[in-house]
This record gives C-alpha cells, structure tokens and sequence, in this order.
C-alpha cells in the first residue's frame, strides 16, 4: 500500500475550486469531483448549473452524489497532501477562495469560475489545460455582479443612453447604436458630478439646520415676549387692582361721611324738638293746674305770664335731606379711567418698541398705481397729480381708486412699517390681498381683501362692514402697521403718540399681502395736496 501511495499526487486530492484537501467530496453527473460545500456554494451564486472544471450545462442542478472511494483515500492519506499556505493578507485585499483560519489574498480573478486565487491556489489554472482556457483579469471582489446576466460577459462598458452597465457583446446587440464608454471615463464623470450632489446635500443640511435654528429662535422669541406680556399685564391690572381698592375706599368713606353728616343734624334737631316738647310738657301742666284755682286774684296774675307759649322754632321750615350720592361713583370711576389711560400710555410704548423691530423697507411699485398719483424717485413718497396720465395697459395697475402697492409682498411672519400722514386733510392706507380688483367699484372691507384705515374730517375709522369709529385723541402725524401674518393681526399704532390705534384680530391669510396706500383727492386750493411719506423707523420716538 506504501507503494501505491507513490502513484497519487497532490492534484488527486484537491478540490478544484478551493485548491485544498478534499472535505466531504461529491461528484456531478460529468464525474468530476468537488468538496460539497465548495460546489453547493458555488452553484449558489450562478443562474446556470455548470461544472466549474468543464463548463459543461446541466439543465437541473444535479443530485449530488457522495464519493465514497475518494472520501475514504482523503481520510487516509489527506494529512500528507496538504498545500502550504503563505501569511494572511491585508483585509482590504480581494481574498482568495481559501477554507480554513487564514485567507489570502487574490492576485487573479477567473471570470469562468467566479472565484478569486491566491499565487498558490492559482497554480492549476497556469499547469492545467482545460483551466489555462479559463479569462483571468485583476483580482475583483463580487465577481457574480460585475457579469452580464445575459452573455456571462465582464461588465467593461457604460450605455450612456440607458445609464446602465454593459458588456461587450451588449454594444453588438440590445445597447447597438447606443454611446458607451469605458466604466473609467463614467466613473470620473459621475464622481465629479457626485462632488456637486454631495455639496448640495450638504447645502440642503445647512438650510435645514438653520431652519432648526430659526424655529428655536422664533419660540425663544416668543417666549421672551410672553414673560414680557405677563410682567407688562401684571403690572398694568395690579395697578388697576390698587386703585380699585382706593376708589372703593374713597366711595365708602364718602358715603359713611355725607351719611354722618345727616345723622348729626338729624340728631340735633331730635335733641331740640324734645327740648321743646319738654318745655311745652311743662306749660301744659301748668295750664291745667292753673284751671283748677278759684282764686281770682291769682288766676289774672298768672295767666298773664302763661298766655304766651314758650319760645320755639317754626319747624315748618325746617327738614333734614337725605345725603345726595350721585356723581360720587361718577368720580370714583373717572378716576379709575384716568389711572387706566395711564397704564395704557405706558403699556403702547414698550408695545410699540416691539413690533418695531420688525421694521421692514418697502418701496412704491408704479405699475401698480393709479394714473392720477405720482411716486418720488426712490419710490417713498405719493401724492395725487389731479391729472390722469395716459399709461400703457397693466393687469396690476389700479383703474379707479387712487391706490397703489408696495414691490414687495409678504407671505408668512412678521413685517412693520411706518406712514407719515402729517399735513393731509384725507389718506388711507393699510393692506391688502395680492388678488383684490384693481378695475371697478371697490369695498374696502376684510371680506375683500382690505385691512386698511381711513381718515378725513369725519374722523378715523377702520373699513369694515359696518366700519369701526375709533377715537382720534390729536390729529395723526405717522400711522405704524404691524403684520403677524401666522397669527392672523393687523394693528395700527399712533406713532408719535406712541398708542395703539387698533387691531383687527383673527384675520385668515391665505396668499400675499401688500402694503396699500391712498393720499386721495386733492382739491385745486391745495387742500389735501401732501404726500403720504414712507419713514424709516426712529426708535426714539
């Protein structure tokens, strides 16, 4: 047996896709001989059933068979057959089909048995003459996805058209008047293009972090101005509270005062008619007693001195009024209206101070303006030229109401801005929706698109259906307009009085809005005849 020993060589007992000792050997059907799990893989990772040594096509995967006879020879004489194995490879390296601990690396791929060799297990494929038929290129890892499932090809081209990987035989067939290139020149293109993704992705991050950031500062804001709001409320009905307490003080003891006043003079005129009435007591008694003598003498005397009734007040002119209280609650009330309006006065100032800060430059936009009005250079300024002047024709432009917009819009947050209205006997100004009619009668109301205030001799009032008369304290020198678009507000502040106007509240915004003004009519004596002027903010004011 020792020599028969002599007649195998190592080829005998390995496998042909590992290149190692046979481990459980199976055959196919075309009698070639493979360890079962080293077949079993690689029929794993093909579509068609072939024999790795001959490439012969099974139409079904063969029922792979156990070579007993090999099995046995392996156990018995495999320890000696053993090939040498080099140091482990890099992990970064394609490795190499090897079983066991240890892998190396790959220094050629075979693109017919889709695996990857190391100089060792290469060797058959260099002394073979059936495997020396084999493609060898470049070791490559994943070498089932870089073949055409179609022509079992390597995939080298790109279709430009389809954007697709191709092979060789692809460019001859489905991809035949298509341009392709080599996967190289494709791989430079997209990697420079993936520069320009990948910036723009990053880009997109930066937007979206500074939308983080925006947001947060937005609740920070409003948080800030929610303590504010409190601190600012408190104050103000704390101080209402105080002088409550004081006016109904005031009250009860005016009240308790007039009330005692009564009582004492009640009181002393008691005290008066019961000194009368003991005085007259008296002089009854004495009437009577005097009835009673028979003494002549006696009786003449003495009724001379009791003829007379003893001396009292005609009380018929005499009365006691109960306390007047009218005009003491009046007073009471006056007084805590004066408190209130100075709260108010202080409270508009810092209210004020706020919404200025969302200050916002707009300029007049003259394809919006009516015919009749003239804008300044820089777009600031508007007043009524009494004189249409012939323009060419614009969707945007106003036909009838001597209005005209601002250039700029605004679809979301807050915005501020300032009117000068001094020296005009008429304005109106405001804002209003992007869609409103710009040919027609027009009402200006919230329902059509106008939050806007109007001002002539009738006084002040905000147009609205039926419109709101508001107060009008001294004539308006410069009107401010604030916007929470989000929250639905439009407020007026009397700029140079530093109070709040008015606010139309729980408005919907559902597209832009613009900043409108009107100087309306002047007459030829000039009355009328100052512009409406938009003013940077004075934070002085």
């Amino acid at each position: 047996m020792a020599a028969a020993n002599t007649l195998w060589s190592e080829e005998d007992f390995s496998c042909p896709i590992c290149l190692d000792v046979f481990s459980s050997p199976v055959s196919t059907p075309c009698g070639h001989n493979f360890c079962r799990t080293c077949i079993t893989k690689f029929w794993d990772e093909q579509v068609q059933y072939k024999c790795p040594v001959c490439n012969k096509l099974f139409d079904t995967r063969p029922d792979l068979q156990v070579n007993t006879l090999l099995s046995e020879m392996v156990n018995r004489f495999g320890t000696s057959v053993r090939v040498k194995e080099k140091p482990c490879v890099e992990p970064a390296d394609v490795p190499c089909v090897c079983t066991g601990t240890q892998l190396k690396a790959a220094v050629k791929s075979c693109l017919v048995c889709f695996t990857s060799y190391c100089q060792t297990h290469l060797e058959p494929h260099q002394r073979v003459a059936r495997l020396q038929k084999h493609r060898l290129v470049e070791p490559m890892d994943r070498l089932e996805e870089r073949m055409c499932k179609k022509h079992d090809r390597l995939l080298e081209l790109f279709c430009k058209t389809e954007q697709v990987c191709v092979c060789q035989f692809c460019t001859e067939t489905d991809h035949k008047s298509h341009p392709v290139v080599p996967l190289k020149e494709e791989y430079e293109v997209k990697t420079a293009q993936l520069g320009k993704i990948e910036a723009d992705v990053q880009q997109m991050i930066q937007e979206r972090q500074k939308n983080i950031q925006e947001i947060k500062d937005t609740v920070k804001r409003s948080k800030a101005d929610a303590d504010r709001e409190i601190a600012d409320g408190l104050q103000v009905l704390t101080a209402l509270m105080r002088c409550i307490e004081k006016c109904q003080d005031d009250l009860n003891q005016m009240v308790k005062e007039r009330l005692k006043s009564t009582e004492k003079q009640a009181e002393g005129l008691i005290k008066e008619l019961e000194r009368e009435i003991e005085d007259l007591t008296n002089r009854s008694s004495e009437l009577k007693q005097l009835s009673h003598t028979k003494d002549h003498l006696h009786f003449l005397q003495t009724f001379i001195s009791l003829k007379d009734h003893p001396p009292t007040r005609d009380w018929t002119t005499v009365e006691v009024r109960p306390p007047s209280y009218v005009g003491i609650l009046r007073r009471s009330l006056d007084q805590l209206e004066e408190t209130l309006n100075m709260q108010m006065k202080k409270l508009p100032d810092g209210e004020l101070k706020r919404v200025q800060q969302y200050e916002v430059d707009v300029t007049l936009d003259p394809d919006t303006a009516h015919s009749c009005l003239i804008l300044s250079e820089d777009g600031k300024q508007v007043h009524d030229g009494g004189v249409e002047k012939k323009l060419l024709d614009n969707p945007k432009r106003f036909m009838k109401q001597l209005y005209v917009f601002t250039r700029r819009s605004f679809s979301s947050g807050r915005f501020y801005f300032e009117v000068q209205v001094k020296d005009k006997t008429a304005w109106c100004l405001g804002l209003a929706r992007e869609s409103i009619k710009r040919e027609g009668e027009i009402i200006e109301t919230p329902e059509t698109g106008y939050w806007t205030l109007y001002y002539d001799d009738d006084g002040l009032v905000f147009n609205d259906d039926p419109a709101v008369r508001l107060p009008l304290r001294a004539e308006l020198q410069k009107v401010g307009v604030f916007v929470n678009y989000d929250e639905g507000v439009v407020s007026f502040y009397d700029v140079e009085a530093r109070v709040h106007i008015y606010s139309a509240t729980g408005c919907t915004f559902s597209e832009p809005l613009y900043p409108i003004l009107s100087p309306c009519l002047y007459n030829f004596e000039g009355i009328n005849s100052a512009p409406l002027i938009i003013s940077p903010v004075n934070q002085t004011d």
